[in-house]
């Protein structure tokens, strides 16, 4: 898979002109152009005197991979598409006896255990506060009439802190 950069387009483009222009950028036929994957588009605004254009960065397959790389060796916006695919990065032995714990269910702690489940490791994951829906009505109980449930309110449960803000906790 190759990746193009820099590709400019006026802003106005019709989607169906992406196509063309990836085509002669590459000096090809059409029909050596396979497919082709939006990865990135950007807007350029950065001259004042010329007008808005948008910017892509494209992921595609040609017919003959290695005939455009020849001919683009000398040209930084004509490359292999780097590996972006994910890869875990262990995975548990079979035998495993002792299972990871994982504290909180927050962000953090629902991230961590995803990767540990999908890495096989069977996590354990502890939550000192209750699950999102009970979590609210105790939450809205405290805000509305200042009864606090000091295990299932704005900093413990499920979600974390973030559930009920964006990060100015008061205590």
């Amino acid at each position: 898979m190759l990746r193009i950069t820099e590709l400019k387009l006026p802003i106005d483009h019709p989607d169906e002109d992406l196509r063309p222009a990836i085509v002669q950028r590459l000096g090809i036929a059409s029909d050596d152009l396979l497919d082709f994957t939006l990865f990135k588009r950007s807007y350029d605004a950065r001259k004042k005197s010329s007008e808005l254009c948008f910017i892509y960065t494209i992921d595609l397959n040609v017919r003959d991979e290695a005939a455009v790389l020849h001919t683009f060796a000398d040209d930084r916006n004509v490359n292999v598409a780097p590996d972006v695919s994910y890869k875990p990065v262990g995975q548990a032995p079979a035998d495993l006896q002792q299972r990871p714990i994982v504290v909180g269910f927050g962000p953090c702690g629902i991230f961590a255990g995803l990767l540990l489940a999908q890495m096989g490791f069977k996590p354990i994951i502890l939550e000192r506060g209750t699950e999102v829906r009970q979590r609210t009505k105790d939450t809205w109980g405290l805000w509305r009439k200042s009864v606090l449930n000091p295990e299932s309110n704005v900093q413990f449960g499920e979600g974390g802190a973030g559930t009920f803000s964006d990060g100015k906790l008061y205590s």
